[in-house]
């Protein structure tokens, strides 16, 4: 499962938030990935506001792209605004690239 799990992370870390240059998970944006005993994987995501404006497509890229890993037998995100998001949860990574360190 850890195994599936850091695959999952990769997946994730290959979508960006087109308004900004870094990816979804070092922005912060992933809560919680939960993976049953049949694979199946539920990501808690949020948005960096709720008008965004991919508020509607990226959660389905995110979806989609999980659910068509290997090993992977469905996947569901939940988006969640509590607790609201802002830049301090990005990774320190997230900040160096957007210039806040």
């Amino acid at each position: 499962m850890e195994d599936l799990e850091n695959d999952i992370v990769e997946v994730l870390k290959s979508i960006y938030d087109p308004e900004i240059p870094v990816d979804i998970f070092e922005l912060g944006l992933i809560y919680e990935v939960k993976i049953d005993r049949d694979c199946n994987v539920e990501i808690e995501m949020t948005l960096t506001s709720p008008n965004c404006p991919v508020a509607e497509s990226m959660p389905k890229e995110v979806e989609d792209k999980v659910a068509a890993m290997e090993n992977v037998s469905s996947a569901k995100v939940n988006i969640v605004f509590d607790p609201p998001w802002d830049k301090e949860m990005m990774s320190e990574e997230a900040k160096l690239e957007l210039g806040f360190l």
